[in-house]
């Protein structure tokens, strides 16, 4: 249900369970934890992406009412992410919802389909969000915006979500293959060093 594909420097993790809207299950974020920490010491961009028309809607309702949805392996994550010294992307193919926001707000680019939908229901679901989201969510759209979707529980069209700083570009799913390996193209020529020297200096 995580597919890895590598093309030299290049990683493609695809969440593929499209028949459940690639909703994620603790096996999925275990896999996906056990993918970032191995493209650490060896890619220079790890991209993001799912199957189908979702990107991801989150946990699994199954496994969430078992306790999936407060799970720490949802800031382990999205905090392993954050840190990876390579170019992170997020390829969003379509609606991006509840706790896989963590994974692309971690990103350190979004690009998203036009037809897709951005909303993280923890105020109408009674959970909180894993605590890192708010911080990255707030800091690329603002405190009022971040309230809107979090508080208020308000889903963002594509449009908005690019006005704001959300998302980066806005890109066909059947498009974003190329988009990523235009924005890949000066990390992959560079060094690894040299990627993380100029990451470290946007995030000190």
């Amino acid at each position: 249900m995580i597919e890895l594909s590598r093309d030299g420097d290049l990683w493609t993790v695809t969440l593929n369970r499209p028949e459940k809207a690639n909703s994620l299950t603790s096996d999925m974020l275990a896999r996906l934890i056990e993918i970032v920490d191995e493209a650490a010491g060896q890619a220079k961009v790890l991209v993001l992406t799912g199957a189908g028309k979702v990107f991801s809607a989150g946990a699994d309702l199954d496994e969430a009412r078992a306790g999936l949805a407060t799970s720490p392996l949802w800031e382990e994550l999205s905090g392993k992410i954050a840190a990876l010294p390579c170019l992170t992307i997020a390829a969003l193919n379509g609606t991006l919802a509840g706790g896989a926001f963590g994974m692309a707000l971690a990103c350190d680019m979004r690009m998203a389909d036009p037809g897709a939908k951005f909303f993280y229901p923890v105020m109408a679901l009674g959970f909180l969000p894993q605590p890192s989201d708010p911080k990255r969510m707030a800091a690329l759209i603002g405190t009022a915006r971040a309230k809107m979707i979090l508080m208020a529980g308000q889903k963002i069209l594509t449009q908005d979500a690019l006005d704001w700083g959300l998302v980066d570009r806005l890109v066909p799913a059947a498009e974003q293959a190329e988009a990523v390996a235009s924005l890949a193209e000066a990390a992959l020529a560079a060094s690894p060093e040299h990627i993380a020297g100029i990451k470290a200096l946007i995030h000190p």
